[in-house]
């Protein structure tokens, strides 16, 4: 599984949310179920639990063929 992040990620990422990791990002991806967004049709959602720290984290992605474009990713508690 190849991971394209988005413009808007990686600002986010090198700002505010540094404790958010690309290994977290995808556990997240493939342990989570696939929830369809409540507002963008083609947007999937992954919502898990990351087991050392037990906080919430939600991932806002696409798939594209082989490739999943992560649009953005924050903690829920």
């Amino acid at each position: 599984m190849e991971i394209i992040y988005s413009k808007h990620w990686i600002k986010k990422q090198r700002d505010k949310k540094e404790d958010i990791t690309n290994d977290k990002i995808e556990f997240a991806i493939t342990n989570s179920k696939i929830f369809n967004d409540k507002y963008w049709t083609s947007t999937l959602n992954a919502v898990v639990r990351i087991p050392p720290s037990g906080r919430t984290l939600k991932v806002v992605y696409k798939k594209l063929d082989q490739k999943i474009f992560i649009i953005t990713a924050y903690w829920l508690n």
